[in-house]
């Protein structure tokens, strides 16, 4: 492109990554701090994921429920996958999807962000490339949150916010796909 010098810290791109929704449940959502942002940006997530076509993969922890409504409404045509185990890719049927998908991305949004989100991002990152949506992860506590951001970048997760990553996928004003884009960013 310009000359420089591509490293491990470049740009997302929409081409090459899934956005997983991990355990955003019934049982569990009401006693998540700040819930309902966590619950706009993943929506937001979802709806910019059909724009410009990035597949999604949903989990549901067993015995919390169903995913809840309102992400439900917007991931209509991804079914959620059970688990038992906190990573997801201790689940034969998840590690079926993201071979299926074969992206090399990780772009990560759920709960709890000290448990099932830290543990797949961690588990993932010597075969991934994880983006963690600060924005759109949480945890029972802002503490664990904070810890659970603090450990993945520690690991080697890019953490990033839902705009940043929106943007970044988007890389230009004008398009198709930045104009359906405004109602989701303003």
């Amino acid at each position: 492109m310009c000359g420089i010098p591509r490293n491990t810290y470049d740009l997302i791109t929409g081409n090459d990554c899934v956005l997983l929704v991990i355990d955003v449940q019934e049982r569990l959502i009401p006693v998540i701090s700040e819930k309902e942002k966590i619950v706009e940006n993943v929506i937001r997530l979802l709806k910019f994921a059909k724009i410009v076509d990035i597949p999604v993969v949903l989990t549901e922890q067993i015995k919390l429920g169903n995913t809840i409504l309102d992400v439900q409404k917007e991931a209509s045509d991804t079914k959620a996958i059970g688990k038992v185990h906190f990573n997801c890719f201790f689940c034969d049927e998840f590690v079926d999807k993201i071979r299926q998908i074969d992206r090399k991305t990780l772009v990560i949004a759920g709960v709890e962000s000290h448990i099932c989100v830290a543990q797949t991002a961690i588990y993932a990152l010597p075969d991934f490339n994880v983006h963690i949506i600060s924005d759109a992860v949480s945890s029972r506590t802002s503490k664990n949150r904070h810890i659970a951001l603090e450990r993945m970048k520690q690991a080697g997760a890019v953490i990033s916010s839902t705009e940043m990553f929106i943007y970044e996928i988007l890389q230009k004003a004008g398009t198709d796909a930045f104009k359906a884009t405004l109602q989701l960013v303003k």
